[in-house]
């Protein structure tokens, strides 16, 4: 699967999913500054585990999007 990204000025949210233990999936922000500068990314995870990657999908998209909307510019 292709990665997902989202930006807002110089930051840049990238979703993805991991499985994890149960059959259950977790959905990963990867927040990084896109600035020409080494900076290291940030990881968020979805708090709640989901029953399959579509899902958990949706939850990271939804968190990137919470997360870029309190970046002030």
């Amino acid at each position: 699967m292709e990665d997902t990204t989202y930006t807002k000025g110089i930051y840049k949210a990238t979703i993805g999913v991991r499985a994890i233990d149960g059959g259950r999936f977790q959905g990963l922000v990867s927040l990084a500054r896109d600035d020409g500068e080494d900076a290291d990314a940030t990881l968020y995870q979805v708090e709640a585990a989901s029953g399959n990657e579509d899902e958990a999908l949706n939850e990271a998209r939804a968190l990137a999007h919470r997360i870029l909307g309190e970046i002030e510019l």
